[in-house]
């Protein structure tokens, strides 16, 4: 098993985190390979790490059969879209704040990780989202989270159409529209008042931005359906954004068609960890304010 190690450069604890990776992999003889820009920053730091193990981003990609994403849950987020449908499973080491699809944070990472060596972990599918408009020929949104078509900078309200395989379903009047899978159903869905939802669930979730009447209430869908969204408006451009991070600026009126992406992200997960427990513990779900 070879490991790859990838992360965001700008978290102040990644230089700590990596250094004690790569001692424990030398140690246990472990193979792995780490992206370039780390090892840069790892530069004067113990003995470092040898050019045998350097790659460029894509080339750790390439080779890994397992990923080490150091960071928060944007690089979580970056890592999956990248790997893409290699299906290459992913430990999330936490640096951030919330660290919601982390599974570990750096001080657990080292029992972690002779787990995995022991080949005592278990991966946690997670599906895909795939967005295309003719707005965009070509081009292919992938999200794990979620496909957001909103009204960009304007501030005006915005009718969007949802048609759910082929047959006009509502049309939410608001900022926008949040497509979600399960995952993503504890990001920005859940802000906007959209239900969470299990990780093994096969469904689908929309839910309006800012609706502009009580009526505008989430929707849950099979995995199966095709959404396609439309979009009229008097402003310029509507926002269509993947996982937050990849957007497309485009010109009214807009449409955009989403569905299920034919291949999974794969997540490495500890066992006798459950979902619920990363509820309670990262949203204090359940939690009474009024108990000790």
């Amino acid at each position: 098993m070879k490991f790859g190690i990838v992360g965001n450069l700008a978290k102040p604890g990644l230089r700590r985190a990596v250094s004690m990776l790569v001692k424990q992999l030398d140690h246990a003889k472990a193979q792995y390979v780490i992206e370039k820009g780390i090892v840069e920053l790892l530069a004067g730091v113990d003995e470092g790490v040898s050019a045998a193990h350097v790659r460029d981003r894509s080339t750790c990609f390439a080779e890994a059969d397992i990923l080490v994403a150091l960071g928060g849950d944007g690089t979580i987020l970056a890592t999956a879209r990248e790997a893409g449908d290699r299906a290459t499973p992913i430990l999330g080491v936490n640096l951030g704040k919330l660290g919601f699809l982390a599974e570990v944070v750096p001080d657990e990472m080292r029992e972690a990780i002779a787990d995995i060596l022991a080949d005592k972990f278990l991966v946690d599918e997670r599906q895909v989202l795939e967005a295309t408009s003719p707005n965009s020929p070509g081009r292919v949104f992938h999200a794990v989270n979620d496909i957001v078509v909103d009204k960009s900078r304007s501030s005006r309200v915005i009718d969007v159409e949802a048609h759910i395989d082929g047959h006009y379903a509502v049309t939410f009047r608001g900022d926008g529209l949040i497509i979600s899978t399960p995952t993503g159903s504890t990001a920005y869905a859940l802000s906007n008042g959209g239900p969470i939802v299990t990780p093994g669930s096969r469904v689908l979730g929309i839910t309006p931005i800012s609706p502009h009447t009580l009526s505008g209430r989430p929707l849950v869908v099979p995995d199966t359906s095709i959404i396609r969204v439309i979009v009229h408006a008097d402003s310029n451009e509507i926002l269509v954004s993947a996982d937050g991070q990849i957007e497309a600026l485009l010109k009214p009126p807009v449409e955009v068609n989403i569905r299920k992406a034919d291949y999974h992200i794969r997540l490495v997960k500890r066992a006798g960890r459950t979902y619920f427990d990363v509820l309670r513990a990262k949203l204090h779900w359940g939690r009474n304010p009024r108990s000790r």
